[in-house]
């Protein structure tokens, strides 16, 4: 059987994967990273499209913490940036994360209805990519983009999910795929510190949470789906063989906060 990978950006392109592909998506700065950092850390989270869902849904749940952002702003009534970084240091991992923001959590709700919906940042893909070989003949990894750009840090993780699966015989899909790959597979992290995502973080004082995606490559060992509008933890599968630590993690990043 044909076994092949795609790489595409932006959430309007999900249609074209609607069935027969497993979806992955991508938004490295930030959405993915903060879902997969709550719920490794064993809270539930819910991605949600707009700034208005996430009120609804909160609604329902008991003591829900929202976060987000929309055009880079923290919304009225929130009670945290969209930031892995600020996630990570809470204790309250028993009450539920709400999340929204400009791209990513859109990416993921156009995919409700898909055959399967993963999520990958730098913290997950290698494990997720051999879940993925494992589990899925037919593979879309889609950057979430922002302002209609397929930003750096997102063709990274794409590229490095997709040239694992192409070293096990999945064929990219296209001539595209076959580029993002080549340029991007053997990159590392701070390849992405020409992005204009980062130098957001960087104009708007948010460093401590590039210093997190830096420093946090390949430590996750669980798969993250989406089923029902929920993160859903899929815990290392006995008998997989994961690799000791990813080629592209390396060492721990030097710190791009600078010192108070």
């Amino acid at each position: 059987m044909k076994k092949s990978v795609v790489i595409d950006y932006l959430p309007g392109s999900v249609w074209r994967y609607r069935t027969g592909w497993a979806i992955v998506a991508v938004d490295v700065i930030r959405a993915t990273t903060t879902a997969v950092t709550a719920a490794a850390s064993g809270r539930r989270c819910f991605p949600v499209p707009t700034i208005e869902a996430a009120q609804m849904l909160a609604q329902e749940l008991p003591n829900p913490l929202l976060a987000g952002e929309s055009s880079g702003e923290m919304p009225v009534g929130f009670e945290m940036d969209n930031s892995p970084a600020q996630l990570a240091r809470r204790t309250d991992t028993h009450r539920p994360l709400v999340l929204v923001s400009s791209s990513g959590t859109k990416l993921i709700h156009k995919a409700a209805g898909c055959d399967a919906i993963y999520l990958a940042c730098f913290r997950n893909h290698s494990v997720l990519a051999i879940y993925l070989a494992e589990h899925h003949s037919n593979v879309a990894i889609i950057g979430a983009g922002s302002q209609g750009e397929f930003r750096e840090e997102d063709q990274i993780c794409c590229a490095w999910i997709a040239a694992s699966l192409m070293q096990k015989r999945y064929l990219p899909e296209n001539p595209f795929t076959a580029t993002v790959a080549s340029r991007w597979q053997y990159a590392p992290p701070k390849a992405c510190l020409c992005s204009r995502s980062v130098d957001f973080l960087m104009r708007t004082g948010r460093l401590r949470d590039l210093d997190f995606i830096l420093g946090h490559v390949d430590d996750v060992r669980s798969v993250f789906a989406v089923r029902d509008g929920e993160v859903c933890v899929i815990p290392e599968t006995p008998g997989l063989a994961l690799p000791s630590l990813s080629i592209h993690a390396g060492r721990p990043a030097t710190s791009v906060v600078p010192e108070a």
